[in-house]
């Protein structure tokens, strides 16, 4: 059994796992928007699909996260730390619906390059949140096992 002073290896190695998982996801979706400024409807059937893949992904991953796991063991570790877990786990639901409201702007039979250009900016501000909330859970997980995961910077 692991004391509580030592950090578990499986649980950081998932932790890791995931952002990677996560970041690529978010990656192959921004490269898309970018590769096409005039969209044929097999484009943004494309895109759409990426984007519920990644949206099932993160309701996945926000229910974890909502059942306990790494973020609760944070809380055990450290008590300090319920604050910030409270608060980044009421950020899960305004974030499906952003990503939710960015997949109803997209039609494959007209999505105009404008159309296009506006969901991909919607797509980057989704990301740049998404970005920042997976900082703040890295911190408390960092926090909470007293590890430097590389993962904040």
């Amino acid at each position: 059994m692991n004391s509580i002073d030592r950090s578990d290896p499986v649980i950081l190695g998932r932790i890791l796992a995931d952002h990677r998982e996560l970041f690529g996801q978010l990656s192959a979706v921004r490269t898309a928007f970018t590769q096409t400024a005039r969209p044929m409807p097999t484009d943004v059937a494309a895109i759409q699909g990426s984007l519920g893949s990644l949206r099932e992904y993160l309701r996945i991953h926000f229910e974890q996260e909502e059942e306990g796991g790494f973020m609760e063991e944070s809380i055990a570790r450290m008590p300090r730390l319920a604050t910030a877990v409270q608060l980044i786990l009421k950020q899960h639901p305004a974030l499906l619906a952003e990503i939710d409201a960015l997949i109803a702007t997209l039609t494959p039979e007209i999505c105009t390059p404008a159309v296009w250009a506006q969901a991909g900016s919607m797509f980057e501000q989704f990301s740049a949140q998404m970005l920042d909330h997976e900082r703040s859970e890295n911190t408390v997980v960092q926090d909470g096992y007293n590890e430097d995961l590389g993962l904040t910077d």
